[in-house]
């Protein structure tokens, strides 16, 4: 008991109950117990280790799983992921517990955006409606007009009448993209993703040399130098998806590695090769998403220890966004 007192009052320090675990546990085992007992779902993002993607109940990219969270009838998510997504499962499931193994998960593309200088940024261009992208925190959320997703963002801009001026936020990358895509022109604020900004054009250049017959797909949040020779471009689910439904044989994906477990799990007769990035790593992992582990998801479980609370008022501004995006998505059939 001493030791868990301890864990508790340095949680907030850590981010995590920083407790030992018996190794002969039976991890796997253990969970599934926990799921039962306590009514627990595990959602899991694509770039999680391979062994939570495996004891999850639902694997998903970040407003899937929040969807999924707020249709499951359990009392605790368990969301294995990064904060932003976990806020975003209480935004919309403010009467279950939530639970993130790590509450040091950041997100660098969410970290680009803090809410205090958005709303001066915002506060200077009254005219203009603000769509965010789902990876920014809950105080992005609450100042933004719509939310979109890399799979729905297109609709959701052609959405907005032709005449009104759109802030884009927090990903340069992905804005641009839109931009070129749907034509608009439109603010961008200065954030992005660190996996997808490091991206080596001349070594994914070098790949496919070697690999001829390979795709390159990758997502939009990816420089626009790497996106000009992607073959496709898509979320991460549209990338899986492609990947099932395409006839290729070989793919260079360009996102975070986590992806490749399903890919390679949905097809084990092709060949996946993470692109990557401009330095010595061989391919490119999201050290926030890499900082839950099992042992970390048994804990969080175990002790029902770190838990994602939110001021009630932030929770509802949050919500507003969330809730336009899902009714324009609907109206397209999304």
């Amino acid at each position: 008991m001493r030791e868990l007192e301890i864990a508790k009052s340095e949680l907030q320090k850590k981010g995590y109950l920083d407790l030992p675990v018996d190794v002969r546990l039976d991890l796997f085992a253990e969970i599934e117990r926990l799921k039962k007992e306590k009514n627990a779902i595990v959602l899991a993002h694509y770039y999680q280790e391979p062994d939570i993607q495996d004891v999850a109940d639902y694997i998903g990219d970040s407003l899937g799983l929040s969807q999924q969270a707020a249709k499951t009838d359990a009392d605790i998510i368990v969301f294995a992921g990064v904060h932003f997504m976990a806020e975003t499962a209480k935004i919309l499931s403010p009467q279950k517990k939530v639970l993130l193994p790590d509450l040091k998960a950041g997100c660098s593309l969410a970290d680009s955006a803090p809410p205090e200088l958005f709303r001066k940024f915002k506060e200077k261009h009254p005219d203009h409606l603000v769509i965010s992208y789902i990876n920014c925190s809950a105080g992005i959320k609450a100042l933004s007009d719509i939310i979109c997703t890399s799979s729905n963002a297109e609709k959701i801009i052609e959405s907005v009448p032709k005449d009104q001026p759109i802030i884009f936020a927090p990903d340069r990358n992905l804005g641009g993209y839109l931009a070129k895509k749907t034509g608009r022109e439109m603010l961008l604020w200065n954030g992005a993703c660190m996996v997808h900004e490091i991206f080596s054009l001349e070594k994914i250049t070098k790949l496919k040399i070697r690999h001829p017959k390979a795709k390159v797909i990758a997502h939009p949040e990816c420089e626009a130098a790497i996106l000009d020779i992607a073959d496709y471009i898509g979320s991460t689910t549209a990338l899986l998806n492609f990947s099932k439904k395409d006839d290729a044989k070989e793919y260079i994906v360009v996102t975070e590695t986590g992806i490749l477990h399903q890919m390679q799990k949905e097809n084990p007769s092709k060949t996946f090769i993470p692109a990557p990035p401009n330095n010595a790593c061989a391919c490119n992992d999201c050290p926030h998403m890499k900082l839950n582990t099992l042992e970390k998801l048994y804990l969080c479980m175990e002790f029902e220890q770190p838990e994602i609370t939110m001021n009630e008022q932030l929770r509802i501004a949050a919500k507003k966004p969330i809730e336009r995006m899902l009714e324009i998505s609907a109206q397209y059939g999304l």
